[in-house]
């Protein structure tokens, strides 16, 4: 199948870090159909070869093994090509149409890899130039607006031009391994499909954990925030795979209406749920295994006073019958104790324990999904003890399967699995638009919550970097007698 992706933004960030190399990797491993072109579109002024060199020196400095060697790259950069654009001109839209008709290509991908704010114009533009043809999708990164209003907009200027089968709403996180694994662990095991329900699930934690903090980003996330950045997104998706019902089948408005069903059964806020359910922080400086790091306030791009949340902790429910009663917990901050995400199923205790256990443990179920991908159960085993008469307590034990020393060489990236799902036009780890503006209208009032707060001067709570947040994250949950996992 020839095809013909176009990166927007195609010397930026993004391009260079993530979608460029998983194209790479596809290209190494075979799974790149033949006959494709890669055209990088930006504003600078630069030759094919220029565009091929820039990005020949960006992925010579990948780590390990994924860095091609000269002769890999000098192969795939054959299938490199580039087109100067303003991206509100009319006119180059119309060199890049002579483009892509000259070559005729069967698939025609439009990645949008640039600030959010540019969607509008260039969707906009590519119909007005007739580029938005039945063999054309369209690939939107995050963050799709900064509320459910500007979501709707975008959304809409997107669906005056693409029908909504053609447009691919990113969320790396739904490629991952491990959430794919997440999926086959519910739907593919007669196992634990009988355990996963408010009778036998006593709480689930999402946390999200980075060690590092703003970067040279501080101006882009002093603009959004962490409830922007990772919980309307990323994390409200993985709860979205945790909670959904089965899929009458494994095809992508099937799999898509279960998640939206979900988002529409998450507990809806009032005044005390957002005011015991939600923790908002902000770190200061502290001490990491690097040394000591600055406070959020004095990052490159931070606004003085900033009062942008790097922290959030929150507790919900869904309201169905499968999970009434059951507490979520989410948790996500940057400049944390550890860079870890996982999922943590904690099942209820035995009915009528005979045996003793180890304060605070208990059967669970742990998906991780950084900085190692893999699946745990915990559970408990006897601990003989010599002489005794009789197994008086018990030990916890795991059971530990690591994706990586499984699959090995068969795994695939996050950016790489969903780029070849673009090109085959498989929807099924794309975000629709009634998910989107579902979860944007859930975190919604809690957007507004904080911005009554900053007017009477009641900013994010302070937390030490290299800490695990706010002490008010481990008051939240033990309001149900639970714990986060670390602290068990």
């Amino acid at each position: 199948m020839s095809f013909d992706l176009v990166l927007f933004g195609g010397t930026g960030d993004l391009a260079w870090r993530k979608l460029l190399p998983a194209l790479f990797q596809a290209w190494r491993h075979g799974s790149l159909p033949p006959g494709g072109r890669i055209v990088g579109v930006a504003r600078d002024a630069l030759t094919d070869a220029d565009y091929r060199a820039l990005i020949g020196s960006r992925l010579a400095v990948v780590e390990g093994e994924k860095r091609p060697s000269a002769q890999e790259f000098e192969r795939f950069a054959a299938l490199l090509e580039y087109q100067r654009m303003d991206l509100s001109a009319p006119a180059d839209y119309q060199l890049l149409k002579d483009k892509l008709e000259a070559r005729g290509a069967e698939t025609v991908v439009m990645y949008l890899a640039t600030a959010p704010g540019l969607f509008t114009t260039a969707c906009e533009q590519i119909g007005a130039a007739g580029l938005a043809t039945p063999a054309t999708r369209v690939v939107l990164e995050k963050p799709l607006g900064h509320d459910l209003a500007s979501n709707r907009a975008i959304n809409a200027a997107v669906r005056g031009v693409f029908d909504e089968r053609q447009v691919f709403r990113i969320d790396h996180y739904l490629g991952k391994p491990s959430v794919q694994n997440l999926l086959a662990l519910r739907f593919g095991n007669a196992l634990f499909e009988p355990l996963w329900r408010r009778e036998t699930v006593a709480s689930i934690e999402i946390t999200m954990a980075e060690q590092l903090g703003v970067e040279k980003r501080g101006a882009f996330y002093d603009g959004t925030g962490a409830l922007r950045d990772m919980v309307q997104n990323h994390a409200l998706q993985l709860l979205c795979a945790i909670a959904m019902e089965p899929p009458i089948n494994a095809h992508a408005d099937a799999i898509r209406d279960e998640k939206l069903k979900v988002l529409r059964s998450l507990s809806p806020w009032t005044p005390a749920t957002l005011a015991q359910g939600v923790v908002r922080g902000q770190y200061t400086a502290g001490q990491l295994a690097g040394g000591q790091v600055r406070a959020y306030g004095e990052e490159d791009g931070v606004a003085p006073g900033s009062t942008t949340e790097t922290f959030v902790a929150l507790r919900t429910g869904i309201a169905n019958w499968r999970w009434a009663g059951v507490p979520f917990y989410i948790r996500t901050g940057k400049r944390l104790a550890a860079r870890e995400a996982h999922i943590a199923i904690n099942f209820r205790p035995t009915p009528h324990p005979i045996y003793r256990t180890p304060l605070g443990a208990a059967n669970r179920l742990v998906i991780r999904l950084q900085p190692r991908d893999g699946v745990a159960l915990h559970l408990f085993a006897a601990q003989e003890k010599r002489g005794a008469a009789a197994v008086q307590a018990l030990a916890p034990v795991q059971l530990d399967l690591d994706f990586e020393q499984r699959f090995g060489a068969e795994r695939v990236g996050a950016y790489e699995r969903l780029l070849l799902d673009v090109i085959a036009g498989r929807l099924n780890l794309f975000v629709r638009a009634d998910e989107q503006e579902a979860a944007w209208r859930w975190v919604e009032p809690i957007m507004q919550t904080w911005r009554e707060q900053d007017e009477r001067g009641e900013g994010p709570r302070p937390y030490a970097a290299g800490s695990w947040g706010p002490s008010a994250a481990s008051t939240l949950v033990a309001r149900d007698g639970n714990t986060w996992i670390e602290e068990c």
